[in-house]
């Protein structure tokens, strides 16, 4: 398998991880799926959405059965309001497409949040950069990759 820019970071910083495939074919690469393909529950399988506050984007990784909620995104960032970025502005911002948008590797190094459930748990599933492909690492790794915080994101 090629290795992602993600996965060249990881190896770079000696940070270990596991690589689970999954069949894309299907169309089916929305987070509950994957966990399903990849044979996680969906508590340790996160997504990273993109949302900005003016040209300024912020990087939010949750479980993905959940939603993210923008009120505590936006307290998160400490701006007054956020919202998603338009899928269209995706690749520009980070260099990655829907489904194969990982929190590691983006064209920047923007603010990252963690939902803090994360911190709770052995290890997470994100996406490796890549449709078909997840990696699963410590959730505290994860973090130090990404220069990120943890704390409240879903909607309760």
């Amino acid at each position: 398998m090629n290795k992602t820019n993600a996965m060249r970071i990881l190896d770079a910083r000696k940070i270990s991880y596991t690589i689970h495939s999954y069949d894309n074919e299907d169309g089916l690469i929305h987070g509950t799926a994957v966990a399903e393909k990849i044979g996680l529950p969906s508590e340790v399988v996160f997504k990273t959405l993109v949302a900005h506050n003016g040209p300024q984007p912020y990087v939010y990784v949750i479980p993905v059965a959940e939603e993210l909620d923008l009120k505590r995104a936006a307290r998160a960032a400490g701006v007054k309001k956020i919202e998603l970025l338009p899928l269209k502005e995706l690749l520009k911002h980070t260099g990655y497409v829907r489904g194969g948008c990982s929190p590691v590797g983006m064209k920047k190094l923007y603010p990252t949040f963690i939902h803090s459930s994360a911190a709770e748990l052995e290890t997470i599933a994100v996406s490796a950069g890549r449709i078909g492909v997840q990696m699963e690492l410590e959730p505290k790794l994860l973090a130090e990759a990404v220069s990120a915080v943890f704390t409240e994101l879903i909607k309760e």
